[in-house]
């Protein structure tokens, strides 16, 4: 994978940010994630954040994969509190980006693929392969961990790097709106992942 050192030097300073050390079963989509605040492009090489464009791809995609992460949660887990998570996912993560589709359509905005979305693309079907090796309890601990990991480096990222650089008043609207849901997801799955331990 061409970009394997920045999305890694992307993690750890995500890590360093955020102040958190630990390693876990997340740890290789936390990586891909961590690319959303490096973007891996040459606007970022330039010194420029990610376009509006850019960043309504990656906000789409980092939701389109937490929902198609939660669906196979719904088809593998028997543990209602990580079935209900996992629902709630699904839920929220589909209202989102239907209103991140809605505007784009007012905006007469195309939103861009990147390097950033395509890395996150590869990383969430690399860990939903994972999983799938995995039943039962060991499930249910490897997808909350990993759902802890994501909404935290997602959280991180739209605190630090999307939100700031969303020109457009409604599209940073629309993400400050999400991440105040995603923060309540993060404490969820803390939650739920503290329960399961």
């Amino acid at each position: 994978m061409p970009h394997a050192f920045s999305l890694r030097k992307a993690m750890m300073a995500a890590r360093r940010d955020s102040g958190t050390q630990k390693q876990g079963p997340g740890l290789r989509l936390t990586t891909a994630i961590a690319a959303i605040g490096m973007l891996g492009g040459a606007a970022l090489a330039q010194g420029a954040g990610p376009t509006d464009p850019q960043i309504a791809h990656i906000a789409y995609t980092a939701g389109q994969l937490d929902i198609e992460a939660a669906k196979q949660a719904l088809s593998k887990s028997k543990n209602k509190d990580v079935r209900a998570f996992a629902e709630g996912m699904v839920s929220d993560h589909t209202a989102v980006n239907k209103k991140a589709l809605d505007l784009v359509k007012k905006l007469k905005v195309t939103p861009e693929d990147n390097d950033t979305s395509r890395a996150l693309s590869k990383a969430a079907a690399d860990k939903r392969a994972e999983l799938l090796k995995l039943k039962g309890a060991a499930f249910d601990q490897a997808y909350m961990a990993n759902e802890v990991a994501y909404h935290q480096t997602v959280n991180g990222a739209l605190e630090k790097t999307l939100i700031p650089s969303a020109s457009n008043p409604e599209l940073k609207s629309l993400l400050e709106t999400g991440l105040k849901i995603f923060q309540g997801h993060e404490q969820h799955a803390e939650k739920v992942a503290a329960e399961l331990k």
